[in-house]
């Protein structure tokens, strides 16, 4: 059997629950302008896309095609998840055996996520510092690498892997939770493709997990 090379991974909603204190920080703002707060169930539809998507996604529609009026909201959003976002955050159940596991396998680690550079390092620096970490990357628009789906983010990571690009296995794991208790279910679909293939990445570079062998 085969056994895998390296590991990328979401940080929001995988390494760590942070959906209470994006909620909270939404609900700050949802409050300020005297809007309805919305739940945890509704922030989770809402979150995935970076700080930006979220408050469009959780203003009042007539507001979510006003630039302007966003540019404001995502200020004050995050001024208040500056103050937040260590607050109710915590690591899932088993991350940290698995992490400790990878490292003792001498699996290859990373982190690739969409939110905001700085608070994905601060994340990962508090929650997981004792790791070897191939690399921690946040959003990073302004240095020209464009959000996930894009691969260019991900291809730069398999480089400092020196993992081959062309011939890859990508184990894609969509994240399920049974709310019965704290049950996580992890379900994979495989994937086989060339990362330089366009048609290929639209179909699997929106996991949640990505895991990725060489193959001989």
């Amino acid at each position: 059997m085969k056994t895998y090379k390296g590991i990328i991974f979401d940080l929001d909603g995988t390494l760590l629950d942070t959906i209470e204190d994006l909620r909270d920080s939404v609900n700050d703002v949802m409050k300020i302008y005297g809007w309805k707060e919305h739940d945890t169930k509704a922030c989770k539809q809402m979150v995935g896309n970076g700080f930006r998507k979220l408050i469009t996604r959780a203003l009042p529609e007539d507001k979510q095609k006003n630039e302007l009026f966003i540019d404001e909201a995502v200020n004050q959003f995050s001024k208040a998840y500056q103050k937040r976002y260590l607050n109710k955050t915590i690591p899932y159940e088993g991350i940290l055996k698995l992490l400790e596991s990878l490292e003792e396998k001498g699996i290859k680690i990373a982190v690739n996520s969409n939110k905001r550079g700085d608070y994905t390092s601060a994340l990962v620096n508090k929650y997981f510092s004792q790791f070897p970490w191939t690399a921690v990357y946040g959003e990073r628009e302004s240095e020209g690498i464009p959000k996930k789906p894009d691969p260019s983010a991900a291809l730069e990571i398999a480089d400092l892997m020196k993992l081959q690009k062309k011939k890859f296995y990508i184990l894609e794991i969509q994240k399920q939770i049974c709310r019965q208790g704290r049950m996580q279910v992890w379900i994979p679909s495989v994937f086989h493709g060339d990362f330089e293939e366009e048609k290929n990445w639209k179909k699997i570079m929106h996991p949640m997990w990505l895991i990725i062998r060489k193959i001989s």
